[in-house]
């Protein structure tokens, strides 16, 4: 029989166990708010913006326009962001938070604080640090830019 890798052997095992642990408890935080990890993202690009066009929000977040298009349209039935006309652009729209919106994001933005101190509170300031440097450089070495959003 063959020799085959544990699990526990890959790094990818490692990182992906720590995302999930971290990020289903921020997702399940973030619901207690009424909305979703990936609304929540896409609120937070839009909040230092007057006004923004949804194919810029795409590049921003490294997202299909067909994928922010879905967003916006569950945000504007919950009445946290509103489409308008870009006054630039006759034919295209422009997405905007709503006061309900832009109020949201301080509390949200403070869960999403509050979620990393204490699910890297086991971590040394040094440690943290040097995770935080490992994975920053491995994203951009590896040219990643997509939002994670699930």
């Amino acid at each position: 029989m063959p020799r085959v890798s544990q699990l526990t052997t890959h790094t990818g095992y490692w990182l992906r166990m720590v995302s999930n642990a971290v990020s289903q408890e921020f997702a399940r935080k973030v619901a207690d708010q009424g909305v979703t990890v990936a609304e929540w993202a896409c609120m937070r690009a839009m909040y230092d913006e007057e006004a923004v066009a949804p194919s810029a929000l795409a590049e921003k977040m490294g997202m299909t326009k067909g994928a922010i298009s879905k967003l916006a349209d569950r945000l504007v039935e919950k009445g946290l962001v509103e489409r308008s006309s870009n006054p630039e652009d006759r034919r295209g729209l422009s997405l905007c938070l709503t006061p309900e919106g832009h109020r949201k994001i301080p509390r949200l933005a403070k869960l999403a604080d509050q979620n990393d101190a204490e699910n890297f509170a086991v971590l040394t300031t040094d440690e943290r640090e040097s995770l935080d440097r490992i994975l920053k450089a491995f994203a951009q070495r590896r040219g990643l830019k997509t939002t994670p959003v699930d």
